[in-house]
């Protein structure tokens, strides 16, 4: 008898093997992790922008427009509840994304403000910020790339056979993505140009 359970319990193994149970676990779990570190770095680029905001203010506060966009695009950012469900609501990850793309679009008018003032361009904690700003940026676009891969993975044993049958059987189902539409652009860090360096 004991045997027997033995050998029932290898085939119930190698039936969840091959079913595609362990592979959906694996991904969902891949998918968690890469999500959390493109949350992130996205949060290491809201935290810079209080100190990049007011030290641009120092220089042009006229740029009144300028300053309402970012404070009011990182918000917006803010008021969207980043939860581990989040990335399972195509609606609320379409949310998301809208809004971090809108705060690029605000950081890169800020930095384009940025060129008409000299002084500002050549203030150490100025440049400072920039090459945080820049190095996050990438950092974002690395953490985006690992979360697409990981997602399109889990998406191909969610929908492929007969793995898919153990998703429905359990829940599983396709995760919403970034959209490929302006990845290239929203990929592109902000252009730092500082123009020659002061003197010394």
């Amino acid at each position: 008898m004991r045997k027997l359970w033995v050998v029932l319990a290898a085939l119930l193994a190698l039936s969840l093997g091959g079913c595609g149970y362990n592979t959906l676990q694996s991904n969902d779990e891949q998918i968690k992790s890469s999500w959390s570190e493109v949350l992130n770095q996205y949060q290491r680029r809201a935290d810079l922008i209080p100190n990049l905001v007011n030290t641009v203010k120092g220089y042009a506060a006229q740029e009144k427009d300028v300053f309402l966009g970012v404070a009011n695009a990182r918000a917006k950012v803010g008021s969207i509840q980043a939860t581990p469900e989040l990335i399972n609501n195509p609606e609320a990850f379409a949310s998301f994304q809208a809004a971090q793309g809108a705060l690029s679009g605000a950081l890169s008018r800020l930095l384009v403000v940025s060129e008409n003032y000299p002084q500002l361009k050549s203030d150490v904690n100025f440049r400072d910020l920039q090459a945080q700003l820049e190095g996050t940026e990438n950092r974002i676009t690395v953490a985006r790339n690992r979360y697409i891969k990981t997602v399109q993975e889990y998406n191909v044993t969610v929908r492929s056979f007969p793995s898919n049958l153990t998703a429905m059987a359990l829940g599983y189902k396709v995760k919403p993505n970034f959209a490929v539409e302006n990845e290239k652009e929203l990929s592109k860090p902000p252009k730092v140009d500082f123009g020659s360096a002061p003197a010394k």
